[in-house]
């Protein structure tokens, strides 16, 4: 029996955060408090960021930077720049392998994209880390991935939907958008993009595809 969802699909377009991969603010701040940056625990965010965050989920600003601004907004922090990496990157804890495996099982019969807000620093340590677990890299699972510290933009600006569609060649009413943001998915509905707004990263898996 056809999936309702995917009828007419041929496209499927991944957020990362909270989609593919689990978030824990708490455990992020913990690590902050211990490399004495406790002071702006209160940036912290699953979704959305701000200021220093935001611009290096821009890449308007490098690491080093970053880093430089952490330590500046908390005096007692003398940690190094890679502790303090380390320390936010501690919000993003692990890409279960058993969705990457329903990503490959998908990929049999659709073009797999990701579109995600994401800074180097958590793109990197899931490149390194959690990719590694499954045994493949991101390029086995996505056909092109767009990272809005490369691009410059982040969701819902509607400029990342065109840059991912121009790049894609992708018809909008044959893609379906999974995203956890309802902004996000109503951004991405502007364009025609079919959308399936996810609560957690297990929800999509059970409504697309049959094990």
């Amino acid at each position: 029996m056809e999936n309702n969802i995917l009828k007419g699909i041929k496209n499927i377009v991944f957020d990362f955060g909270c989609v593919l991969v689990n978030l824990d603010r708490h455990k992020c701040i913990e690590a902050l408090e211990r490399i004495g940056a406790g002071e702006i625990a209160h940036y912290v965010d699953e979704c959305k960021q701000i200021d220093m965050f935001l611009d290096l989920e821009l890449g308007k600003i490098g690491e080093k930077e970053f880093c430089d601004e952490i330590r500046h907004r908390a005096p007692g922090c003398t940690a190094t720049d890679k502790e303090i990496c380390e320390a936010w990157g501690e919000l993003l804890t692990d890409i279960p392998v058993r969705r990457l495996k329903l990503v490959e099982k998908l990929h049999k019969d659709y073009k797999i994209y990701l579109l995600s807000n994401s800074n180097s620093v958590h793109w990197n340590k899931s490149v390194d880390l959690f990719f590694p677990e499954s045994g493949h890299a991101p390029e086995y699972y996505f056909d092109k991935t767009f990272i809005s510290y490369n691009m410059g933009l982040t969701k819902p600006d509607p400029r990342i939907f065109t840059a991912m569609l121009d790049g894609t060649g992708a018809k909008p009413e044959e893609t379906l958008f999974i995203d956890d943001s309802i902004s996000n998915c109503k951004a991405a509905e502007e364009f025609g993009i079919r959308t399936l707004h996810v609560s957690n990263g297990d929800e999509w898996g059970e409504l697309l595809v049959n094990e």
